[in-house]
């Protein structure tokens, strides 16, 4: 057992260094965090030998997989089967480091730690004897909240890997085919599970086969566990993590939760939201799923890529590459042979932020901060927003023209559309100039994208404005009421001067009569 004084001497330093941590920019801590994990990512990976002694992988591959893994991007220049076991196992320590449910749980916790040390301060300052007292009961349930909310994610991580793994491990048993696949390539079933559940819970994308999931497509029930495995580790890791709070809320009725629960936003998590807004965070990400699935099944449900499937494999099959297309990037199908519509909607859905919420949340006060917005005016900033028209325009295009997509590629690519529908909703009519034995179908194209730019020009783009009008809806009635009652004022006072000039026309009037008559009496009178 060390002495007290090199104790304390410890946590002097873990003090003094969580303290000159806090007043670094988190920018430049994260950077520090991912650089140096990436880094020593890249050492391992270097020192480790492959499967095949043959491959030599550059340094600068070893780098960029490193990077990949670490900052969950899915992007890899190396075919996964290339890497041994140890350098899999690498790789899966880079995500888990680098993953959102981590990374939460290190600012929880390093927020703790600095408002424990804020607190500390405070007592040596020498407050009021009543007021250090309120303030200390105050400090003490904040930062128990915050101790009990580290455990929360804490615990939350480890259920969600363990789980995952466990429910892949046996599904791998219970279904020999599934793992016959991983015996012809060589891979450990165990080591298999536990990358496979780290890379879709963390929303890496990375899979030990080089054909990604394709190979496991015609099994449901590990689509099944995985589409899960991604939706509570990023997109619904917000309601996930209220709902675990609630639920130990009503288990235990320890008043840390009920803390936690009612001043979400003294706890500076970003991911701790209020219960209104995990709800419709959940209903937005089922949304989007939907209307994704729907144009899948519309646009591919007959196609090659689905073939060989049953009707409950590709709707299995669907809903988990409709799930992957905003963060994970894992997929069943070749992305080169979808359609060009189903692919600008995913592109679509990967711009889309994880927490984006498209319902109102009037009750939030807190989430709000004063700016109440009426279910209409969230309606039209979802419904009029140029980039969501822009989007379903090119989707509409590539829908009517999918025949010349696949007749004339040249003519008829993504990119062309994309700039024909940009340039009809934009200032500049920039155009794509065409060979003339292509200048019919070109024309026919020209025609539709022009036809969704008269009605962006006429509807649409004035439809944007509808919000801003809404929002400053009553300030211009005012300033338009005080135009009016300023006309009136002015409107009443013209006419009462027009009343006087006449009123001192007819004196006038009067007053010459008068005069003539007196001139003419003097010019009797002279004669």
């Amino acid at each position: 057992m060390p002495p007290p004084s090199t104790v304390m001497d410890i946590t002097f330093h873990r003090n003094s260094l969580i303290h000159l941590l806090s007043q670094v920019n988190p920018f430049w801590i994260q950077f520090f965090y991912f650089l140096s994990s990436s880094i020593t990512g890249f050492l391992l990976l270097k020192l480790l030998p492959t499967r095949d002694a043959t491959s030599r992988p550059t340094n600068v591959d070893l780098l960029f997989m490193s990077v990949s893994a670490n900052t969950v991007s899915s992007m890899d220049t190396m075919e996964m089967e290339v890497f041994s076991n140890y350098q899999l196992a690498v790789l899966t320590l880079l995500m888990v480091i680098g993953g959102e449910v981590f990374i939460s749980m290190l600012s929880v916790h390093f927020t703790k730690i600095n408002s424990q040390m804020r607190d500390s301060a405070l007592d040596a300052a020498g407050t009021e004897l009543a007021t250090l007292s309120d303030q200390r009961r105050s400090s003490d349930l904040k930062f128990s909240s915050r101790k009990h909310l580290f455990f929360v994610v804490l615990g939350y991580l480890l259920v969600g890997h363990v789980v995952g793994f466990l429910l892949i491990l046996v599904y791998l048993r219970l279904v020999p085919e599934a793992g016959a696949v991983l015996e012809r390539k060589g891979i450990n079933a165990s080591l298999f599970s536990i990358f496979i559940t780290v890379s879709t819970f963390a929303n890496c994308g990375f899979v030990p086969t080089n054909e990604n999931m394709v190979v496991f497509r015609t099994y449901s029930g590990l689509l099944l566990i995985l589409t899960v495995q991604v939706l509570v580790g990023n997109t619904l890791y917000a309601s996930c993590l209220w709902a675990v709070i609630w639920l130990l809320k009503k288990l235990t009725k320890r008043r840390e939760y009920d803390y936690l629960l009612t001043n979400y936003g003294e706890m500076e998590c970003n991911h701790l939201l209020p219960g209104s807004h995990s709800l419709y965070l959940a209903l937005t990400v089922a949304g989007l799923v939907l209307v994704q699935f729907g144009l899948f099944c519309c646009m591919e449900w007959t196609s090659e890529i689905l073939s060989g499937l049953s009707t409950y494999q590709k709707v299995v099959g669907v809903v988990f590459q409709c799930v992957n297309s905003r963060y994970a990037g894992e997929t069943i199908v070749d992305l080169a042979a979808v359609a060009p519509a189903i692919l600008v909607l995913f592109v679509v859905m990967m711009y889309i932020p994880p927490y984006t919420c498209f319902l109102p949340r009037k009750g939030d006060k807190q989430l709000l901060k004063g700016r109440e917005r009426s279910r209409k005016k969230q309606g039209l900033s979802l419904i009029f927003s140029p980039l969501s028209y822009i989007a379903i325009f090119t989707i509409i295009a590539c829908i009517t023209e999918r025949r010349q997509i696949s007749e004339d590629p040249i003519n008829f690519s993504v990119l062309n559309i994309v700039v024909e529908v940009v340039s009809s909703n934009s200032t500049p009519r920039l155009d794509r100039r065409v060979s003339a034995e292509n200048i019919g179908p070109k024309a026919a194209m020209a025609f539709l994208i022009k036809l969704y730019g008269c009605i962006w020009n006429g509807w649409v783009h004035n439809g944007v404005q509808l919000q801003a009008a809404s929002e400053g809806g009553r300030t211009l009635q005012r300033r338009v009421g005080w135009v009016l009652s300023e006309m009136e004022q002015q409107r009443e006072t013209c006419a009462h001067r027009c009343h006087v000039i006449r009123q001192v026309e007819k004196v006038q009037h009067e007053r010459w009569q008068t005069l003539e008559i007196y001139i003419s009496l003097i010019h009797a009178w002279k004669d």
